[in-house]
Order: structure tokens, then C-alpha cells, then sequence
């Protein structure tokens, strides 16, 4: 039985792991998009003449904003936690 001092704990633990998960999303996020096509243009792996400079900016910081947000949104969870 659950008893009612351990209630905070509880919820406390369950936006902990939440706000885990949708930061870890976001790593995610940054490194598919960001990190691994930049990667893949130092290591000489893209397919030039595919993508132009401008779309892949524009591709690269739409990731790194959508990573971002992410991290924010888990940094909002948080503040649901409970003393």
C-alpha cells in the first residue's frame, strides 16, 4: 500500500524519468540531424550536387531548433516536480 508521504516521491520520480526521456529525444534529434550530416560531409560520405548549401543550413538548423525546443520542454517538465 501506497501510503501518502510517498505519493511525491512517486509523481517527483515519474517527471524525472519523462523529462529523461524527451531530453534524450532531443540528443537524438541534434545528432540525426545536425551532428551525423556533418559528419558525413568531413568524412567525404554525402552525396554532393543532392542538397544545396542553403537547404542544407536551412535543414541542419531546423534539426538543431527542433533539439532545442525538445531540451526546453524537458527543462519545463521538470518544474512540475513536487517538494
Amino acid at each position: 500500500m501506497v501510503d501518502s508521504l510517498s505519493m511525491p516521491l512517486i509523481h517527483n520520480e515519474r517527471v524525472r524519468l519523462t523529462a529523461t526521456w524527451v531530453n534524450t529525444v532531443a540528443a537524438a534529434t541534434i545528432v540525426t540531424g545536425v551532428i551525423a550530416p556533418i559528419a558525413a560531409i568531413v568524412f567525404g560520405l554525402s552525396m554532393s550536387g543532392t542538397l544545396s548549401k542553403t537547404s542544407f543550413l536551412l535543414a541542419t538548423l531546423a534539426w538543431l531548433l527542433l533539439g532545442a525546443i525538445l531540451h526546453l520542454t524537458a527543462r519545463y517538465i521538470l518544474g512540475s516536480l513536487q517538494e
